[in-house]
């Protein structure tokens, strides 16, 4: 008998992370990576902050089939180190953190279609600007970002060794209030990692 299931191609879906060691792994995968193609120091992420994001279920997962190809970070609290101050004002910013793409699927429209889904999530919450670092030395993320709007406020800044510039796209406002899941990890505000 035919199982026509086993020759469907797979398919793309979106789904809220509950998995921190694969979102991790995921992560970790994609800095070294990207690293290593552009002769950069991968960063050290935290573990711990990663289990926090998605105990809070501001990680969002791009799969093809079973597979984790794609993933970022959606909230309203700016990642640690970040000076909101550097950014236009704005009443319901969110931050976009964490950008990443399964090696296998580097190249692809993989990290096109995590930062669309990010718009349009920051959209869909209410958020008047949806911002974030990169560091320009990744052209071709940075590439992506301009094409989808997002605008270069201040210098490119250097911390130990790794450069960043801060990033902002202006969201059309709907009626929608920010959700839970964009809420602050602790109770400092602060996230670090």
């Amino acid at each position: 008998m035919f199982d026509e299931s086993a020759s469907a191609p797979a398919r793309w879906t979106w789904e809220v992370g509950t998995d921190w060691a694969e979102v991790h792994e995921l992560l970790c995968a994609s800095d070294a990576h990207q690293a290593a193609r552009n002769g950069l120091t991968a960063p050290v992420r935290n573990a711990d902050t990663t289990k926090r994001w998605v105990r809070l279920g501001a990680v969002h997962v791009l799969r093809h089939g079973t597979e984790a190809v794609g993933s970022f970070t959606l909230s309203a609290y700016p990642p640690h180190g970040l000076d909101p101050a550097a950014y236009p004002p704005a009443e319901r910013p969110v931050y976009l953190q964490r950008l990443s793409v399964a090696p296998a699927h580097a190249g692809s429209l993989v990290g096109m279609r995590c930062l669309r889904r990010a718009v349009e999530l920051a959209g869909e919450t209410g958020a008047d600007a949806l911002r974030c670092e990169a560091n320009p030395d990744l052209q071709a993320t940075r590439r992506m970002l301009v094409v989808l709007g997002f605008a270069q406020y201040g210098p490119v800044l250097a911390e130990g060794g790794v450069r960043r510039v801060q990033l902002q796209k202006s969201i059309a406002t709907s009626k929608h209030v920010l959700a839970s899941r964009c809420d602050d990890p602790d109770e400092s505000g602060v996230v670090s990692g």
